[in-house]
């Protein structure tokens, strides 16, 4: 990628481009979206070779930048997660497509017939780090409702960035779409994050998708609408009442599956009457698979724990390190979890229904579980093929932001020579 001497005016040629490909968006044929969109599989299946050699070249570049084994995890593509890519397309292809979609309608005694029916948001700025499937999830839903986007990739997953880029406009283009509604901002300048923030004339909203630190400078700095995705602290609470087979099933899933995503569980909390009646075996399962456990008090005495300082609670570790500590009973847990959750996912593992609904009623996460590994907290789980993030706001869009997420509506008022008395 070569560098740009006026990152001003190359965002601003971005913008007014991705304007003008997001108004023919609007009101683009359904199946010739699905198209665009089967076209980007087919095309990322015949170049995992190149697709595979540009990564190589980020995780070299992450090595030399010293990321952390979990963001190298991030970061990393193989033949198995390209076909989960090529996957998450079909499965976004095939979807119902939300644009124009009438979610309710109604008549009033005037005699007005009115709808409240789906429309694309315009155009979106997405900003991410490290994982290069975020390339084609975010491209991908905003075309399929109906949607520009302007996607800027975190500097180290440049090159494969680039490449899933290219599959995706080659997709459009075969289907008879402006290439111009998936973009890529073509530099590793951080100047152009600072553009893209303050682009009102050609960006609806803009969607972070990081870590504590992106995100607040997003939260700072935008002054286009933002959806936020906020740091996954997650918590698992092992009540007493929960079944033990199944908590150290969960939990060892929970952390250990992929440790440097936004589901990953980052704190455990044990009921104190599960923990004097069976202990706490799942800490040694942990410990064995290769956890650091930081804990307190009495979970303390089990081998392999180390004390846990207070940062260590409300701490996004994204490694194989995990906070834990006794709780007395389910109001405890749902008062610490307000404390030092950040409002992604928390889960609760019991057979007791009155302690859930609880749990549920009492917290107010964008995604909250029983009895279910927190990895679970990703659109594709959820079925909606892939996500653009998760958001943890309360405006607009909450928990996995997919295709549907991504529209806003319109009203269709339709009388007859109606006239107001």
């Amino acid at each position: 990628m070569k560098d740009f001497d006026d990152i001003h005016a190359m965002m601003t040629d971005l913008g007014s481009r991705a304007r003008r490909a997001a108004t023919e968006l609007g009101f683009a044929d359904p199946e010739q979206k699905s198209e665009a969109l089967r076209l980007a599989a087919e095309a990322v299946l015949a170049r995992k070779s190149e697709i595979l050699e540009a990564n190589a070249k980020d995780l070299d570049y992450g090595r030399d930048k010293g990321l952390s084994p979990a963001m190298m995890d991030r970061l990393a593509l193989d033949s198995d997660r390209i076909d989960g890519i090529v996957s998450g397309l079909r499965a976004i292809a095939a979807q119902k497509d939300p644009v124009g979609e009438t979610i309710t309608e109604w008549d009033r005694p005037s005699g007005l017939h009115i709808k409240r029916v789906r429309t694309p948001l315009g155009v979106i700025g997405v900003i991410y780090e490290s994982r290069p499937n975020v390339t084609a999830d975010a491209g991908a839903l905003c075309l399929k409702s109906g949607n520009a986007v302007i996607l800027r990739g975190g500097s180290e997953s440049l090159h494969s960035a680039a490449a899933l880029h290219s599959c995706l406009v080659a997709g459009l283009e075969g289907a008879g779409l402006p290439g111009d509604a998936i973009q890529l901002v073509p530099t590793r300048s951080r100047e152009a994050v600072s553009e893209l923030l303050r682009m009102t004339e050609f960006v609806d909203v803009i969607v972070p998708r990081g870590g504590k630190g992106l995100v607040g400078l997003v939260q700072r700095e935008a002054r286009v609408p933002v959806f936020a995705h906020l740091e996954g602290i997650c918590h698992i609470y092992a009540d007493g009442d929960a079944d033990l087979d199944k908590a150290r099933k969960v939990i060892v899933n929970a952390k250990t599956r992929r440790t440097g995503i936004c589901g990953a569980a980052e704190c455990l909390l044990v009921d104190r009457a599960l923990y004097e009646t069976h202990g706490a075996p799942f800490i040694e399962d942990l410990i064995a698979a290769g956890v650091e456990v930081r804990a307190t008090g009495d979970l303390l005495q089990i081998e392999g724990t180390v004390p846990a300082s207070e940062e260590d609670f409300g701490k996004e570790f994204l490694d194989s390190i995990i906070a834990a500590r006794i709780v007395e009973g389910v109001e405890e847990a749902i008062a610490h979890i307000r404390t030092y959750g950040s409002d992604h996912t928390d889960c609760i593992l019991t057979e007791n229904d009155a302690t859930a609904e609880m749990f549920f009623t009492r917290l107010d996460s964008a995604i909250l579980m029983r009895n279910a590994s927190t990895q679970f907290a990703d659109g594709g789980e959820f079925g909606m093929g892939a996500e653009i993030g998760i958001a943890t706001g309360k405006l607009h869009a909450r928990g996995p932001v997919g295709a549907e997420q991504l529209t806003s509506f319109k009203y269709i008022v339709t009388g007859d020579g109606t006239v107001r008395a």
